[in-house]
């Protein structure tokens, strides 16, 4: 009697300031910022940042965001909402001229533009241009009671759950009551969609099975409460916290079912200061600590493999071999799955003479998302310890999902495009987004003493912000028509200092006319010319290699450059096998499949290789060292920084 009288008195205690301020949750959405979710809903950023103190680091896609959005604290409601046009900047344009023409001042375009409060504008650059609009009559809903906003889901999904009540008691969280009643917050979220923010006295609906240790608040300081979130691993969460595997098990013992996003876990207060989720592709330190796995092997379990290629076998018409030979010279990827299949076999047979033998299995995708549902539907792959491929994003994608609940490795081989992320899915080529962050680590890392020129085209000004935010005495080019010429270089180079040109740009006229004129100027001062992207632009053959040789060319690459002499024996054992030389798509078969055969072979797992050997490996023409990717799964960091030297040879730079 005594406890239902507290619990009435709390009622009456918080039911009227509920109605005095209310708040709901934003789910942040890609390209959202914090200025940006704030003028959504007619607050300031200080508003946001009071309830959601950790945003002053930085907002995440997926984030929830508490908002304040009635109340005392907000703001009165304006009588204009803001419209945005987009402008694309055309030549001789000026803020001046941007706000005589859309009748607004300079400084509410800089408003909406922060970039240029420490830039010019730029050609071709868009940028957004606030134009004022009469707000709609807002439509006033009348407010609920407290029992209607608490009353339980009408989902039939969710009503054929056993549930029970629970009244919130001071000081709780959704994460404690979901980790109380072994849910995860998303399943707490759903029986009581219309709870934003919880209240002490409040009814809601729960689950019914209550774990035996039930911390619903954690006042030990070393401890807090964190929820998992979509595609996160055990291994990339001991990475994050500083904890091993077991002792997270030890802390949650739900996690004996298996991890799961949403699921609040028990975690060391203090995060491991090496790891960083926003920038998963910063410069780690393992990849100064080479390995060699060659000599660790101690695992002689014979390790089961699968292969994943599109050889397009359906195409092939009875008796004819004829037909596949035209399939493989009309069809590129066939002759991408082929190169690479020789040299997967080259590796079982390099492995096999290390004492690893390898049970593969070879499966034809036909290039068919469907096709790959049905070889797993189909085939036991229950003991299978990898599977290689396929070779596209989408049919790699469908396999990682098919297999994730089974945590087997999927190892994607080529694709440098960013994939959705599934907690089994490796991406073993690094994406262009990551070289490019590399590159600008190396370039902010060897900056001091250097004077920076930075060529930068309209399409480029992504890049170029990220260049002037990290060099901020860096000097700009801005081309012309498509054209640079030396007067607009020349003016900007340091006699007696080496000068740094970094040419951004995709486009071959930009590109021949910049590194032409670089040429001419190199003979009077020090010039070395890099980029963040070496694109398609910079292979024309407009473009002179003797230049790129003379201006000491560096760039990220995912691939080190052929070395006939370093590859020799390689090359010699495929002729006597194939009776040609191997090209890029042999070697990267040979050196993914050789690194994945001996992590197995010296730990108990793919995923165990990584907590024993956080180094990286290294073969003939690429090197490996996978970390948790931002968006789910693990991907490939290990990228060269190489420089083309003036006899045209190209090594790692220095």
């Amino acid at each position: 009697m005594r406890y239902l009288f507290v619990i009435c008195f709390l009622l009456q205690f918080y039911v009227a300031p509920a109605f005095a301020q209310a708040y709901k949750y934003h789910t942040v959405k890609k390209g959202e910022t914090v200025f940006s979710i704030s003028q959504a809903y007619n607050i300031d950023e200080e508003d946001i940042y009071k309830y959601n103190p950790d945003a002053r680091n930085g907002i995440e896609i997926n984030e929830k965001l508490v908002i304040p959005i009635s109340g005392s604290e907000n703001k009165p409601a304006q009588n204009v909402n803001i419209d945005f046009k987009e402008h694309v900047v055309q030549r001789k344009e000026t803020l001046y001229s941007l706000s005589k023409q859309y009748n607004v001042s300079i400084d509410e375009i800089k408003k909406y533009n922060k970039q240029l409060y420490s830039k010019e504008l730029q050609t071709g650059e868009t940028i957004r241009i606030p134009i004022e609009r009469k707000a709609e009559a807002a439509q006033t809903k009348p407010k609920e009671s407290i029992l209607n906003r608490n009353k339980p889901s009408e989902n039939p999904a969710i009503q054929t759950k056993k549930t029970r009540e629970h009244i919130v008691l001071p000081k709780e969280t959704k994460y404690g009551i979901a980790r109380k009643y072994g849910m995860t917050v998303s399943e707490l979220e759903d029986l009581n969609p219309n709870v934003e923010v919880l209240q002490p006295g409040m009814m809601i609906r729960v689950g019914t099975d209550v774990l035996k240790d039930e911390p619903v608040i954690i006042t030990d300081e070393r401890f807090h409460f964190y929820e998992v979130k979509p595609q996160e691993t055990l291994f990339s969460l001991s990475q994050r916290f500083g904890v091993s595997q077991d002792s997270l098990m030890k802390l949650n013992p739900g996690l004996v079912d298996g991890l799961k996003s949403g699921m609040v876990l028990k975690v060391p207060e203090k995060e491991n200061p090496d790891y960083d989720p926003a920038s998963a592709i910063s410069y780690n330190p393992n990849l100064e600590n080479k390995i060699d796995l060659s000599g660790e092997i101690s695992n002689f379990k014979t390790k089961q493999l699968v292969l994943m290629l599109p050889f397009h076998t359906e195409k092939v018409e009875e008796d004819s071999l004829a037909t596949y030979k035209d399939v493989i010279l009309n069809e590129r990827v066939v002759r991408i799955s082929l190169d690479f299949y020789s040299g997967v076999l080259m590796a079982l047979n390099k492995a096999k003479s290390l004492g690893i033998n390898t049970d593969l299995q070879v499966y034809d995708t036909h290039q068919n998302s469907s096709e790959v549902a049905n070889i797993i539907n189909t085939h036991n792959f229950n003991n299978v310890d990898v599977v290689i491929g396929p070779l596209i994003q989408t049919t790699t994608e469908i396999a990682a999902s098919k297999l994730e609940n089974r945590n087997i490795p999927v190892i994607n081989p080529l694709s440098n495009s960013s994939m959705n992320g599934y907690r089994n899915l490796f991406q073993s080529r690094p994406t262009d987004e990551l070289l490019r962050k590399v590159m600008l680590d190396y370039i902010s890392s060897h900056a001091e003493g250097k004077n920076i020129i930075i060529i930068a085209d309209g399409k480029s000004y992504q890049v170029k912000n990220q260049l002037s935010q990290r060099l901020p005495s860096a000097k700009f080019v801005n081309p012309t028509d498509n054209f640079v010429a030396d007067n607009k270089i020349v003016n900007l180079l340091q006699p007696g200092l080496p000068n740094w040109v970094i040419l951004e740009s995709d486009n071959i006229n930009v590109v021949s006319s910049a590194t032409s004129a670089l040429n001419r100027l190199a003979r009077d001062y020090d010039i070395t010319l890099l980029t963040t992207n070496k694109n398609s632009a910079f292979e024309s053959d407009i473009i002179s290699n003797n230049h790129l040789g003379k201006l000491k060319f560096h760039y990220p690459s995912v691939d080190r450059e052929y070395d006939n002499t370093r590859t020799e024996d390689f090359i010699n054992d495929y002729v006597a096998k194939y009776g040609i030389e191997p090209n890029r798509f042999a070697l990267r078969g040979y050196d993914l499949t050789l690194d994945i055969l001996l992590r197995l072979a010296s730990a108990d797992s793919l995923y165990d290789s990584f907590e024993r050997y956080p180094g990286y490996t290294e073969y003939y023409e690429s090197k490996f060292h996978y970390i948790p990717n931002t968006t789910g799964g693990f991907i490939n960091d290990a990228v060269y920084i190489l420089e083309l030297d003036e006899d045209l040879t190209i090594n790692d730079a220095k």
